[in-house]
């Protein structure tokens, strides 16, 4: 499948990667894996999507936090590919956090946003395992933040 055509095919434009603001990289290449460091809720305009899931943020806007996730994982992992999204032979997982309150129980249903983005882009590459876990806060108040794995050709 060429990836590069099933973004153009779903009108997906990627964001810019960002550099991280801390004391790591953001992506690594190990073996055939490729591991993306944490990315956080960015909106299309460059603002941080801030807040509680449950309090400020509903499952649905938690939902396109997510996919605003996804979207920049791809934008880190394309880069690390040195542009050429076929190098990518499947993601493995996901990992999922939610700024949610205590009560808030719909986790998975924020990180399918994620998820479906890479499944939908990926096909049967981008099914994945996952973990969605809700956190008291997240970096800058984001509402969302999603690591990732993927297995290199």
């Amino acid at each position: 499948m060429n990836f590069e055509k099933k973004l153009e095919e779903l009108k997906i434009i990627l964001p810019e990667p960002k550099s991280p603001v801390g004391s790591y990289v953001a992506t690594k290449i190990a073996g055939n894996f490729l591991f993306i460091s944490g990315q956080i809720s960015i909106a299309e305009n460059g603002e941080l999507i801030k807040g509680k899931i449950g309090k400020e943020l509903s499952t649905e806007k938690g939902y396109e936090a997510a996919k605003r996730c996804g979207l920049s994982i791809i934008a880190q992992a394309k880069m690390a590919c040195g542009g050429n999204l076929s190098k990518i032979k499947s993601c493995i997982k996901l990992t999922g956090f939610v700024n949610s309150t205590e009560e808030f129980s719909e986790q998975p249903k924020v990180i399918n946003g994620a998820s479906d983005l890479i499944k939908s882009i990926f096909g049967d590459a981008g099914f994945h395992t996952r973990a969605a876990v809700s956190a008291s806060s997240l970096p800058l108040g984001v509402s969302v933040e999603v690591d990732a794995i993927f297995e290199l050709n």
